[in-house]
């Protein structure tokens, strides 16, 4: 069988509806990804209670259990390493939150069973705070801090 231009044309042209009516099925756009994981309360909290309001939990308790690294006094407020590990079983959900910025709720990440509950990031502290690691586990929430001092504006300074 012998395929003429016109027909390799038709074909292609087929296919790119095809591809393109599939694909449409299968993929949603982005703005409905981030609404399905989108907490906008927590994100939105002024305060640390606020925010575990927002995650559901009414108190958190101080916990031994929960490594928080940060510097006790970082030069430049708009890059602050921070480490965080849990030792708690079952931990679900680690949070990064900072007292005074403008919204409390730094980062979230979510911990899939089976997977050590260790992250680290880089947040930005507007001024001389308390940082809170918030964890969520099968058993409640609970939460450690440190306060770092911050010489250089972070969040506008």
């Amino acid at each position: 069988m012998q395929i003429t231009r016109r027909k390799l044309l038709r074909l292609g042209s087929a296919l790119s509806v095809l591809c393109i009516t599939a694909g449409s099925a299968l993929f949603r756009t982005g703005s409905a990804w981030a609404s399905d994981i989108w907490n906008k309360n927590a994100f939105s909290a002024k305060a640390v209670d606020e925010v575990l309001k927002a995650f559901g939990g009414t108190h958190a308790q101080p916990s031994s259990e929960i490594t928080l690294t940060v510097p006790e006094i970082a030069e430049n407020g708009a890059v602050v390493p921070v480490i965080i590990e849990s030792k708690l079983l079952n931990t679900r959900a680690i949070h990064i939150l900072v007292e005074k910025n403008p919204f409390a709720l730094s980062a979230t990440f979510d911990i899939p069973p089976g997977t050590d509950p260790y992250i680290g990031a880089r947040i930005k502290i507007g001024s001389t705070s308390n940082v809170y690691a918030l964890v969520r586990t099968d058993s409640g929430f609970f939460i450690t801090q440190k306060e770092v001092k911050v010489t250089l504006g972070g969040c506008g300074g």
